[in-house]
């Protein structure tokens, strides 16, 4: 029975069970709705990097995400680029939630090779913590990096996040969130550049997407 409450997989399911507790606890309440900016007014320039291409998001994906507000832009910076996918929720007491990259990746034909955490520093508002993955696509490598944003908490991890949001629903009767991912695509195999490439990019547009999230 120790063994079992000290593995990954019964922390995972006790903190999901716990975090949905507390949702549908505070569920008779009436939540407060942060107000927050449109995603679509993020800059389009970004210290060095300069949007090239505003991503297109099909009807049925978003059917299938239920996000309240989506963004999906590639940037550039020189030789090098990246896409910035935002998918953000005012609310989860209705059933919507965000879709973990770990399972939608896969379900697009993507292999995930590696995957672990890493710090990025993003200036002034200090390091944060977010998924690392290499995913291949035939011959094909991109690196992926993704965390969930509350407010001014990023965390990696999607239970901790869902027990995080729970707290919030509990202590400010608010539950909004928001996925953020980055992909490089990944150039010579070279994956130390890509992660560089990703972490310059975090630190170019985070203080701009913390302006247009709720605080």
């Amino acid at each position: 029975m120790f063994n079992f409450f000290k593995s990954s997989a019964a922390i995972a399911a006790t903190a999901a069970i716990l975090a949905q507790g507390i949702l549908l606890y505070s569920a008779d309440r009436p939540e407060a709705l942060p107000p927050s900016l449109s995603l679509s007014d993020m800059p389009f320039t970004l210290g060095s990097w300069k949007v090239t291409q505003e991503g297109v998001i099909d009807q049925e994906t978003r059917d299938v995400l239920k996000a309240d507000d989506l963004l999906s832009r590639y940037y550039g910076n020189g030789s090098v680029g990246a896409n910035l996918f935002v998918a953000a929720f005012r609310s989860q007491r209705n059933g919507k939630a965000p879709h973990s990259p770990k399972n939608c990746l896969p379900g697009n034909g993507w292999s995930p090779l590696t995957s672990g955490e890493i710090t990025v520093d993003t200036g002034a508002a200090g390091p944060i913590t977010v998924n690392r993955y290499v995913v291949a696509y035939g011959d094909n490598r991109s690196l992926v990096m993704y965390w969930y944003q509350s407010r001014d908490r990023a965390v990696a991890s999607e239970y901790k996040a869902k027990f995080w949001v729970a707290m919030d629903a509990m202590r400010l009767n608010r539950t909004d969130t928001a996925l953020v991912r980055v992909v490089v695509p990944i150039a010579d195999r070279d994956e130390d550049a890509a992660t560089r490439t990703a972490q310059d990019f975090i630190r170019a547009f985070f203080p701009a997407l913390r302006e247009h999230l709720p605080s």
